[in-house]
């Protein structure tokens, strides 16, 4: 998204962003990905000339969420030694110390791309599916064999196949 990096537009952003997070069911994700993307919103609303336009985007990958902000600045940032009472000069700090790894990309003269990467949280484990102790039974049908081939594969943790089709007319 593109967008003047103003105070108004960056809660704005922070907002966007974690929505998209809970749309893909990230919200362990969404605090540390709210800071980031203000801190670099901030960095360029503060720093960045000739203009505060840039854009923001958020990519997930396999395993890895990527926050980026471009802006026109080709200007790089620097990580500061700051005084730890200091209220300013600390963001690039915080956006290392809550990610797992961030950088800067060049794009020539034309600007920077400020990004940083958090981990994705894996899958849940599927919940394991506790069977009743198996009964004698009288013979069985091929539907029993199809329900109890569908219950091995879900205690397995696999997909379960489709039931077989039925209808209420016969033949």
């Amino acid at each position: 998204m593109e967008l003047q990096a103003l105070p108004s537009r960056i809660g704005q952003v922070r907002r966007i962003v974690s929505a998209q997070l809970r749309y893909w069911h990230m919200d362990a994700l969404i605090d540390r990905a709210a800071l980031g993307v203000t801190e670099l919103l901030s960095n360029v609303h503060q720093h960045a000339q000739p203009d505060k336009l840039c854009t923001v985007s958020i990519e997930l990958l396999l395993d890895r969420l990527t926050v980026s902000v471009y802006d026109h600045d080709p200007r790089l940032p620097e990580v500061r030694d700051v005084d730890p009472t200091s209220t300013c000069g600390r963001g690039l700090a915080m956006v290392a110390a809550v990610s797992e790894s961030w950088g800067v990309r060049p794009e020539g003269e034309s600007g920077k791309v400020v990004w940083f990467t958090l981990p994705a949280p894996s899958a849940p484990a599927p919940t394991p599916v506790i069977a009743a102790p198996a009964v004698a039974s009288p013979a069985r049908t091929p539907y029993d064999a199809a329900c109890a081939t569908a219950l091995r594969q879900t205690v397995d943790g696999l997909r379960p196949e489709h039931a077989p089709a039925r209808s209420a007319v016969p033949g």
